[in-house]
């Protein structure tokens, strides 16, 4: 459970940006996301080699 303090004086906008960023750190809304849909193990892992790969082409664009 996420508690924000809302200090005296404190906008409530500034203390609703707060909750989201730390919303956001947390990985929540990502993870609820991702679990409306069922995907395959497979497919899970074929997108992170995918990335992976994505990511070392890049790495080795900049050498």
């Amino acid at each position: 459970m996420i508690i924000i303090p809302v200090k005296e004086g404190e906008n409530v906008e500034r203390a609703l940006k707060r909750f989201k960023r730390k919303v956001e750190k947390t990985g929540v809304v990502k993870e609820l996301r991702g679990r409306q849909a069922f995907i395959k193990p497979s497919v899970v892992r074929r997108k992170e080699v995918m990335k992976a790969v994505y990511i070392e082409q890049l790495q080795r664009e900049e050498d």
